[in-house]
């Protein structure tokens, strides 16, 4: 299955940064998400689309969007991570990678080494369902915040 706009989304379990067990399906109906993948914590890029997103939360949660960051740091990592950035929503650990498979978003080599999550987000509706997609290759390049925004306030 592609995760594609006007799909459902795959579902998922994953460990947040206390270890506990998150499933997209936990959000469907209560709210919209914003699932943000992200090559890796505490790189330059990285550090700055996740305080991007941490500074403007309130338009975030103005538009009934839970925000999920994901990559294939280990919780400790990304709890760390968080701590250090003091970042105000979701970082799962997709660590055994089938989450970034799942979703078509892993490097098969990114600066050689094998299976990073791609800089990609994706705005799934309440009902589980893609509204949008952005999957860059560049790891260089933030996602279109704005457009994300639109696509929260249509739906």
């Amino acid at each position: 299955m592609k995760a594609t706009v006007n799909t459902k989304a795959p579902d998922f379990t994953l460990q947040n940064t206390d270890g506990d067990q998150i499933s997209l399906s936990d959000f469907k109906g209560e709210s919209n998400i914003v699932l943000l993948f992200f090559p890796l914590a505490f790189s330059s890029t990285c550090t700055e689309e996740l305080c991007t997103i941490r500074d403007n939360m309130k338009v975030y949660n103005s538009l009934d969007a839970k925000v999920l960051g994901i990559s294939v740091d280990s919780f400790f990592t990304l709890k760390a991570y968080k701590k250090a950035e003091n970042l105000n929503f979701t970082l799962l650990s997709d660590f055994n990678k089938e989450v970034s498979q799942k979703y078509g978003v892993l490097y098969d080599d990114y600066f050689g080494m094998k299976g990073v999550s791609k800089r990609a987000s994706f705005v799934i509706d309440e009902q589980g369902t893609i509204r949008h997609n952005e999957i860059l290759e560049d790891s260089s390049q933030l996602p279109d915040f704005k457009r994300i925004q639109e696509i929260l306030t249509e739906i």
